[in-house]
């Protein structure tokens, strides 16, 4: 069973899950493999929800963790945080049409927002891995 300790830990897991399954469904795409790349993106969809899910279960038990790490990691530290705070806040609509776009096999409106959502989506999921790297672990 997992314990409410761990759920950091997992998400920084399904953050790294998602970004590795969006590159790979990218190179999918480029390769022509339209079966590879959708099931990459659902996998990377499924796996930012489990994400979403274990992170608000965390928070709302927890609160809200505060950085304790001094001196120039503290400056980097909250310019990531600020960055992927805002983008997440804008990958999960960008996300819903993404998907609703090809589902309903719209492939041109869907490539068109898919380039401003893959490099968004990809970007929250690595730096989500990096906030919990600083704050679990350069933190003292």
């Amino acid at each position: 069973m997992i314990s409410l300790a761990d759920l950091p830990t997992l998400n920084a897991i399904l953050n790294g899950t998602s970004a590795l399954l969006l590159l790979i469904g990218f190179l999918f795409i480029q390769r022509k493999k339209v079966t590879a790349h959708k099931i990459c993106m659902l996998a990377a969809f499924a796996t930012s929800i489990l994400f979403l899910t274990s992170y608000l279960t965390y928070h709302y038990h927890v609160g809200s963790v505060r950085f304790t790490g001094q001196g120039w990691v503290r400056p980097i530290y909250f310019t990531i945080l600020i960055s992927h705070t805002l983008l997440a806040t804008t990958v999960v609509p960008l996300a819903l049409i993404t998907l609703y776009r090809a589902w309903k096999e719209q492939f041109v409106k869907h490539v068109r927002i898919a380039r401003w959502t893959l490099p968004i989506w990809f970007y929250v999921s690595v730096t989500g891995v990096l906030v919990y790297w600083m704050l679990y672990h350069l933190s003292p």
